[in-house]
């Protein structure tokens, strides 16, 4: 991601906003529903990758 911003300053050059394409906005915003969630989830036990794959298998998500 490049950064094109654009800052927004008050009478005194102190910048008080920033301004970003909305392709670079709906980047940042998907990247913080994605933090949301991983944050939500902390606290959930995992389950190891093996069974995943297997009960992926099982189901025929994934091919065997």
């Amino acid at each position: 991601m490049s950064t094109a911003a654009q800052f927004l300053t008050d009478q005194k050059g102190k910048r008080t906003a920033v301004v970003v394409p909305i392709d670079e906005y709906e980047e940042l915003m998907e990247d913080l529903e994605d933090l949301a969630a991983i944050a939500e989830r902390k606290s959930e036990p995992t389950v190891p990758l093996e069974k995943v794959i297997a009960r992926l298998k099982k189901d025929g998500l994934l091919s065997r």
